[in-house]
């Protein structure tokens, strides 16, 4: 089991509905996500791949996995973060997302960092 301070990485994502790009009428809800990647481990790492499971309101489970954010695998070292934005699509209003990045440490050391579950909702859906 990998020394938990020594490969730490904090994920904070942070949704936004897209009116503009969305189509309620035929079933099209757009989403950007921000998602904030910090190193406050011991020890350099980088991402390199990533493993998300997207849900809809009818429980239809996508799941994406792929190299890097965006096109990069970045290296950060302790304190060093990483900001990217990306978008999904739902087939409903409401779903949620979450999943794992999957990192190397500089000693070799290979491990993930969750991305914790966050809601995607068209506003005025939630109460």
């Amino acid at each position: 089991m990998p020394d938990a301070n020594k490969y730490c990485i904090k994920v904070e994502p942070r949704p936004q509905f897209l009116a503009e790009q969305s189509d309620p009428e035929n079933d099209r809800y757009l989403f950007a996500y921000t998602v904030t990647i910090v190193n406050v481990g011991d020890i350099p790492a980088q991402l390199v791949s990533r493993h998300w499971i997207i849900t809809d309101a009818n429980n239809e489970v996508q799941e994406v996995r792929g190299l890097g954010v965006v096109g990069k695998q970045p290296l950060l070292k302790p304190g060093e973060s990483f900001e990217y934005t990306s978008g999904s699509s739902l087939t409903t209003p409401v779903g949620t997302m979450k999943g794992s990045y999957q990192m190397v440490a500089e000693d070799g050391t290979h491990f993930d960092a969750e991305i914790p579950e966050f809601v995607l909702a068209m506003p005025r859906v939630l109460h």
